[in-house]
């Protein structure tokens, strides 16, 4: 089972393309109710489709400047880059299933294979 990365300010960039061309980010922070529910979905999905992209956290708190780079001004933020370039974000908990519905209908739209 593989749960998502730990990605920070100095290995953000490396951290989404370094497997594959495909990586979803969720920006979160301890202090935040709906990251702390989001969580366990995020590491669900992980487990699951780690083979297709990766999946990576981002603590905003600790790593501010990278949340402000891609101007995520609401956590839980989840954005899906490709080749490291963001293809599509969403904002809010849900549940594994509308998680990955929702991965699978961007990726589909940038032509990735789930």
């Amino acid at each position: 089972m593989s749960q998502p990365i730990t990605t920070t300010e100095q290995t953000f960039t490396h951290d989404l393309t370094a497997t594959h061309p495909l990586a979803l980010v969720d920006f979160w922070a301890p202090w935040c109710g709906p990251c702390r529910a989001l969580g366990p979905v995020v590491d669900a999905f992980a487990a699951t489709h780690h083979d297709a992209l990766t999946v990576a956290k981002l603590n905003v708190d600790e790593n501010p400047l990278t949340a402000q780079r891609h101007g995520v001004r609401s956590i839980p933020t989840l954005i899906l880059f490709r080749d490291g370039e963001e293809v599509a974000r969403t904002v809010g908990a849900m549940p594994v299933a509308r998680l990955e519905a929702w991965v699978a209908e961007q990726s589909a739209a940038v032509n990735a294979t789930l």
